[in-house]
């Protein structure tokens, strides 16, 4: 089964215009952040006209503009506000707020590349555990739908792992009815170590899915980069006529356990190439056969 195409809005330019187009596919997941240009106040009236869209925002990271705000309000200080990334609670908090006053509603805050906190593992655990407590605030009281982790290299490296996610969650909520709800993490011909593991039956796609979490791939053609690296050959041996992009894109969504591929399509025809690339997945023998070949070099 492929996953279903969701709009990223990381560095894109024409946000309004690609969230009109992704919204008129009805229940599709939104994916943005605070530090993503202007996308909340361009996102907030096409997603009010859009209940079925759903949106994901993100906290930790933070603009300039936005730290220096924080500090304002004595949240941060400048010498905090100058690594542009905070797992405060007060912060997480503050943030969140400013996130839903934007947005209008979040069904999901993500806990963005928790791993640039720069702590020993021990010490980062008890930091997600303290965000989790907050989240878990947000939910209750009914102002998200839930939150989850989103990470570049936190699985990559093992910084933390899947089960020990529920269990900081399950402490965080006091009791197993936890709100975690959802893990990101890049997935693509490039970071294809996700892929992988999922195709052997393990693995943190696998071990998600296996919870309920809903799983979401970012970054499938790592920031449009992979195209270029794909040779035409390579391109054919995933799906005879297909575009390099469209091939890069198939491989991402065809990886076992995967909910939700994001891609930042900006216009309609953008948009709708990639949702005829991903209507027919790669069967997992091929799909294998493809991350043998990469592996190879």
């Amino acid at each position: 089964m492929t996953a279903s195409l969701g709009l990223g809005t990381y560095r894109m330019r024409g946000v309004e215009q690609a969230a009109r187009t992704a919204c008129a596919d009805g229940s599709v997941w939104i994916d943005t952040a605070p530090n993503y240009a202007d996308a909340h106040q361009v996102l907030r009236p096409i997603i009010s006209g859009h209940p079925r869209a759903k949106v994901a925002t993100k906290t930790g990271f933070f603009t300039a503009a936005e730290g220096e705000a924080a500090v304002r309000a004595g949240l941060l200080t400048s010498e905090h506000s100058a690594v542009g990334h905070s797992l405060g609670q007060a912060f997480v908090r503050w943030q969140t707020e400013r996130s839903l006053a934007s947005l209008g509603r979040i069904d999901l805050v993500f806990v963005h590349n928790p791993e640039r906190a720069y702590l020993d593992p021990s010490d980062l655990h008890m930091r997600l555990r303290e965000v989790f407590a907050v989240l878990e605030e947000f939910t209750v009281a009914g102002r998200i739908g839930g939150y989850g982790v989103a990470t570049w290299s936190g699985f990559l490296h093992d910084v933390f792992t899947v089960s020990e996610l529920l269990g900081l969650a399950k402490e965080a909520a006091g009791s197993s009815e936890h709100h975690l709800r959802a893990v990101q993490q890049p997935v693509s011909l490039v970071m294809a170590r996700p892929i992988a593991l999922a195709l052997a039956g393990r693995g943190p796609l696998i071990e998600a899915r296996a919870a309920g979490l809903t799983t979401f791939g970012s970054s499938p053609l790592h920031g449009g980069e992979l195209p270029t690296l794909v040779t035409p050959e390579l391109a054919e041996f995933i799906r005879p006529g297909a575009s390099p992009a469209a091939a890069c894109l198939l491989a991402a969504a065809s990886c076992p356990s995967l909910d939700v591929v994001l891609l930042s399509a900006s216009s309609p025809p953008h948009w709708s190439a990639a949702q005829d690339a991903i209507a027919s997945p790669l069967a997992p023998g091929h799909l294998r056969k493809v991350t043998d070949v990469l592996a190879q070099g």
